[in-house]
């Protein structure tokens, strides 16, 4: 009997191949191994520098000094300004009473200004005790302290216009001031509570 050979099938089924996980971009080496591509650094982009906006110039109020002065510290600033004042009159004006007064009214102004908001209704008090200490130096007096002492109520008497005036002027900033503050504390009240406007005093 005749033996047929089996032999073995020099070619196989095809197998499918693994699929290179590498990118296109990859490549082979000297050595076998990958080599990716270096990818050259293009143009990198600038951001625009940010202006930042200019400070607000700061108001002309704030340029200004504005002191809030107790009512014990209005009252030895007038004094001390009046009687420095008078001073200067008695000097330079030959004890001008007229000079005097009209130096008082700016000062009365100022005093009404800077008086803190607890204590506004201490500045009219005060301003005509001013006038009298300034009164020390310019009033006339034949000598000694009654002589003094008599040349100052003459002074005060004669010169009751720029009293008035003084005190009028202080008393007006004051009450200005005074319903400002009540309107502002009406507003801060009846606003809700996030929408307290800027500024408003706190109750």
């Amino acid at each position: 009997m005749e033996q047929y050979r089996t032999r073995p099938a020099q070619y196989g089924p095809r197998r499918d191949r693994p699929r290179s996980s590498l990118p296109p971009q990859a490549g082979r080496g000297a050595g076998g191994g990958a080599v990716r591509a270096v990818r050259q650094p293009g143009p990198q982009r600038r951001h625009p520098a940010v202006r930042r906006p200019a400070p607000a110039p700061a108001p002309a109020s704030a340029r200004f000094p504005n002191p809030r002065l107790t009512g014990l510290g209005s009252g030895l600033f007038c004094a001390l300004v009046m009687f420095l004042l008078g001073g200067i009159c008695a000097v330079l004006f030959g004890a001008s009473l007229t000079a005097y007064g009209v130096l008082f009214l700016p000062v009365s102004a100022l005093t009404g200004v800077w008086v803190r908001r607890g204590d506004l209704m201490t500045a009219p008090v005060v301003v005509p005790i001013a006038f009298a200490v300034g009164l020390v130096p310019v009033a006339d007096g034949d000598g000694g302290m009654g002589g003094k002492l008599m040349g100052m109520v003459t002074a005060l008497a004669t010169q009751a216009g720029w009293l008035y005036g003084g005190t009028l002027i202080t008393g007006l900033i004051v009450i200005a001031r005074r319903i400002r503050l009540v309107h502002r504390r009406r507003t801060a009240a009846g606003a809700p509570a996030g929408a307290r406007p800027s500024g408003a005093p706190r109750l």
